[in-house]
């Protein structure tokens, strides 16, 4: 109420102090047609000055301010494949009952450029996986999980993350995960209904997690080449993969 009540009287005392001038400029002048001339010339400029700057002024600063948090949001996503990312997927291919197909699917090389990014992107979002809780060390994966936790929760909880629902999704699925294996003390013998329900969960941040991999890719083929070239080399698809020239 306070906030209106001081706009309301700025602008009250504006088209007071307005309306004196005109006034003033009448009583030195004796010109009314002059004003008037003057006044519906202005009233009539408003109208293009909305367009200009409520529109296209305005619609300018937005593209400039959604690229700035863009920018951030590739910077926190880098960190998190940095950091957390790249290694919880080689964890999880070692699940994949298609792994050997998968690494020959994502083989990136020098040569991959954005035509076949965007393809493996498409391509990506209607495969499958076959995984299997008792193919690899999910006690590895649990202990893993939980030393990354405040790291994906820091994550989820920055603002920028509403400009990415998909990795907003994929970080809810690891830490869904996460919690699911917190909560079992016994990972060495599973139920066949509760191996099912693992692998479910397990699949669900498996095939977010790799999409948004090789979206980070294109990312980083596009804008930053000689980050490109190290996750390129860190491929965890990719056995051979080595750091080292």
């Amino acid at each position: 109420m306070k906030f209106w009540s001081w706009q309301v009287g700025l602008g009250i005392g504006l088209l007071a102090a307005s309306a004196l001038v005109y006034v003033l400029h009448f009583v030195m002048f004796r010109d009314a047609h002059h004003i008037f001339i003057y006044l519906v010339g202005d009233i009539a400029f408003v109208f293009i000055e909305i367009l200009l700057v409520a529109m296209i002024f305005h619609r300018v600063l937005e593209v400039r301010e959604k690229r700035a948090r863009l920018h951030k949001l590739n910077m926190i996503i880098g960190s998190f494949f940095s950091n957390c990312g790249t290694d919880l997927l080689a964890r999880f291919v070692a699940f994949d009952g298609q792994a050997e197909a998968a690494r020959q699917r994502f083989k990136i090389d020098a040569d991959w450029d954005s035509a076949r990014f965007v393809k493996a992107l498409r391509a990506v979002r209607d495969q499958s996986c076959q995984l299997d809780v008792r193919r690899g060390d999910v006690q590895e994966l649990k202990d893993f999980l939980a030393a990354k936790r405040e790291q994906l929760l820091r994550i989820l909880e920055n603002p920028n993350m509403l400009e990415h629902a998909t990795f907003s999704e994929l970080m809810w699925a690891i830490l869904h995960l996460e919690e699911e294996l917190s909560h079992r003390s016994d990972l060495r013998h599973f139920s066949d209904l509760d191996a099912q329900h693992l692998a479910g969960d397990l699949e669900r941040a498996y095939l977010r997690l790799r999409r948004e991999w090789l979206a980070y890719l294109l990312h980083l083929q596009q804008d930053y080449p000689y980050l490109f070239s190290l996750a390129r080399r860190r491929n965890p698809f990719d056995p051979e993969a080595r750091v080292a020239l």
